[in-house]
């Protein structure tokens, strides 16, 4: 009997071994962490990232290489008969009235390349300061049977004497096929955002504000079949500084922008109001 007793403690104490060993052999444990040989793992420190606070958004965010592409348009409030010492016509032609100056309104193309747009939420991305620096480039081209010509400089007749070296428009003795007034400008936007949602990509936003603009280049292009294609450089009496106000609509992904100014494009006689509209190719 006491054989038999002492056979069962030694097969227990054995068994107990084993059992010891195979669980040492299961079981990897590397630092804190815990591998077990069936693919489960376990820590002493348990930290699970989803228990983590989430980082806060930043609020400065920029948005690189916006497209606007729509149209240029104008108001003519100009008041024509008499046209003073700025317009001139030539002798026995109509006067140069308000019919000159439409446009051609699906070819008078406005573009905008804005090199960034930075915005800085105010109030949790639904509310937010947006600026940036860009350029806008626009086309407006008259009616072909327009007779319109630039000129730069030269004698101009009016009732106090002669006014020289002064650009001037005058009414030509041909018709154009292509006949287009550029005027391009460096522009600063600065606008205040508000959104339904954080995300702007859903839901609606929309953006109120003013630009600066400078002119950097205006020029004329013209095609007949009496002189070919002329681009003239020059100065066609535009105002240098462009002050105008803006607007950003969003519907989901969708974009549409405006802006008009209050103030003439022209310095001299002239009381036209440009404006543009169209879509804009943005990440928000």
């Amino acid at each position: 009997m006491k054989r038999l007793t002492l056979l069962l403690a030694a097969a227990i104490i054995c068994l107990s071994v084993t059992a010891q060993e195979k669980n040492k052999k299961d079981t990897i444990r590397i630092g804190g962490m815990i591998i077990v040989k069936d693919g489960r793992a376990g820590s002493k420190n348990k930290k699970h990232k989803e228990n983590d606070p989430p980082k806060k958004p930043s609020r400065v965010s920029t948005n690189w290489g916006i497209l606007d592409l729509g149209f240029s348009n104008y108001n003519d409030n100009t008041t024509y008969p008499p046209a003073g010492s700025y317009l001139i016509d030539r002798p026995g032609s109509p006067a140069i009235g308000k019919p000159d100056f439409k446009l051609n309104t699906g070819k008078s193309i406005n573009v905008n390349i804005w090199f960034f747009m930075q915005r800085i939420n105010l109030a949790k991305q639904y509310v937010s300061l947006k600026y940036g620096l860009g350029l806008e480039l626009n086309n407006y081209r008259y009616k072909s049977t327009a007779m319109l010509s630039y000129r730069e400089g030269g004698a101009i007749p009016y009732s106090g004497g002669l006014q020289t070296n002064s650009p001037f428009i005058f009414r030509d003795s041909i018709s154009f096929s292509k006949n287009k007034l550029a005027a391009d400008y460096v522009t600063v936007p600065m606008m205040l955002s508000f959104a339904s949602h954080a995300n702007q990509k859903k839901g609606v936003s929309l953006s109120v504000g003013v630009s600066a603009g400078y002119l950097y280049s205006q020029r004329n292009k013209q095609k007949s079949n009496e002189r070919g294609k002329l681009r003239n450089k020059g100065d066609y009496d535009l105002e240098r500084f462009k002050f105008s106000y803006i607007a950003e609509l969003g519907l989901g992904p969708v974009r549409l922008y405006g802006s008009y100014s209050p103030k003439s494009m022209y310095t001299k006689s002239l009381d036209i109001k440009p404006y543009t509209v169209g879509l804009r190719f943005s990440n928000w």
